[in-house]
């Protein structure tokens, strides 16, 4: 097949996007295509199972983090060996940080320049679903609205009415009508599912959505709709220049913490790292590093096991108090803490920052961050602006800092750690809320890599 992309929207959260997302890129890779998954937002998780079935790297798209040119060439670069490209969109079609949809998928679209195929879910509609496929065909006429897949329909009576109705008053084919599903395919957690690595049913999942892919959707009439990827080449960050592989870097990768860009653990490698995976779940004491990368995830959900490894978590306590880099992000934050209380039980933890965290039923920060440097710090220069985001339920139930620790960002935009700040330095340990992208921030692996050479260069 020649490479086609499309992207794939809804009218709201829950409309279906993931489920013919997911679907689609497992019923194409059984099938023995290349795959080429994409993620639109800062999203990990649903990424995750992106990638899962597609057996491909997903990379995020974020046009509020990101240039047009930086998503361009992302897009072509990743993209160029796929026979079919898949782009999950976020949200409504047309949901952005402001009323001109600042951001939005459809902004993504045209950036790309690839056909959208809109999922509705239909529960208890019919004929309304024709007018909201018109509105949205009307609302931007340079969105490329060319199909529709119909979620959540309950009898055959209302498949044709609806079908008939798009067909004929908005004028946009129906390449797929889903039925309603008595469960849920993928299990949930939270604002949306479970991530993949927590899900022992995952595989029977991607075959139960790709058997469903094919079975409901018109895959002829879809590949027909679908457009060749435009190539755009020559804004991506950093050097292309392959340094040699002279740093040991941590990357702890397991069921509490798998939240990690292919791109920014690809851009440390660029910069001469070589990436040793971790599982704080089970290993012993930390091998010999130059340097630790803690993404983020649930902690909370492994707490227990995390709590008891005692010699794991006492030797990333040890390698801070003796000054090894550290970045940890959100979930590696907690994990750095000095203990998680969850349902009146408290669990140690590995003790660099006085912290004791909790959790909440409640999301206690949620969205993109703006976030100014400060504070002299090794990892961003002061007075430098990072964009990020940020996505936690765990609260901060008591903080005892000492003149050891300070906090190095100020909060432009989000809820960061405590009192409109973030970032917490002590020795060469950064833990802060806000998640960043290596395409967003290009000189965050740089400065990452750098100082820990730096640091090696001088122990020696």
């Amino acid at each position: 097949m020649e490479r086609k992309g499309v992207v794939i929207a809804g009218l709201a959260g829950g409309s279906g996007k993931s489920i013919v997302s997911v679907g689609m890129a497992a019923y194409y890779g059984q099938k023995g295509f290349q795959v080429a998954p994409f993620k639109k937002g800062p999203d990990y998780i649903d990424a995750g199972w992106l990638s899962l079935a597609a057996k491909s790297p997903c990379r995020n798209l974020d046009p509020y983090l990101m240039e047009s040119a930086l998503i361009r060439d992302s897009f072509t670069r990743h993209s160029q060996d796929a026979e079919v490209v898949v782009v999950e969109g976020n949200r409504g079609l047309y949901d952005g940080v402001d009323v001109r949809g600042g951001y939005s998928t459809a902004e993504l679209a045209k950036i790309l320049e690839l056909p959208v195929v809109l999922v509705v879910n239909c529960s208890k509609a019919t004929r309304t679903v024709a007018a909201l496929v018109l509105g949205c065909k009307m609302f931007d006429p340079e969105v490329q609205l060319a199909g529709v897949i119909l979620n959540n329909v309950a009898t055959v009576r209302q498949q044709d009415l609806i079908t008939e109705a798009v067909a004929t008053l908005a004028q946009v084919p129906v390449l797929g009508v889903i039925p309603r599903m008595q469960k849920d395919v993928f299990p949930m957690r939270h604002l949306g599912m479970l991530p993949h690595q927590e899900y022992d049913g995952c595989r029977e999942a991607l075959s139960s959505l790709a058997e469903s892919f094919g079975q409901h959707v018109d895959t002829a009439a879809l590949e027909k709709i679908m457009g060749p990827p435009v190539p755009h080449l020559g804004g991506k960050p950093g050097t292309e220049i392959k340094r040699e592989r002279d740093l040991r870097i941590g990357i702890i990768n397991d069921a509490a913490f798998q939240f990690y860009y292919p791109e920014n653990l690809e851009a440390l490698t660029d910069e001469g790292a070589t990436l040793v995976p971790l599982n704080a779940l089970k290993d012993g004491p930390l091998p010999s590093l130059d340097g630790l990368y803690i993404g983020g995830g649930f902690p909370e959900t492994s707490v227990k096991e995390l709590s008891g490894n005692l010699s794991f978590r006492r030797s990333v306590h040890q390698a801070a108090h003796e000054g090894l880099p550290i970045y940890a992000e959100c979930g590696g934050l907690i994990y750095l803490g000095k203990s998680m209380e969850i349902e009146g039980r408290v669990y140690p933890l590995a003790g660099v920052f006085p912290i004791r965290f909790g959790m909440a039923k409640k999301p206690q920060a949620h969205g993109y961050t703006v976030v100014e440097i400060d504070k002299e710090m090794p990892y961003y220069p002061k007075g430098s602006v990072i964009k990020g985001h940020e996505f936690r339920y765990s609260t901060v139930l008591s903080f005892e800092p000492d003149e050891s620790l300070c906090l190095v960002m100020k909060m432009k935009r989000g809820t960061g750690f405590s009192g409109g700040r973030d970032g917490l330095l002590y020795k060469n340990t950064l833990g802060l809320y806000t998640h960043v992208h290596a395409y967003a921030t290009p000189s965050w692996a740089p400065r990452f890599i750098n100082f820990c050479r730096q640091r090696k260069n001088e122990k020696k």
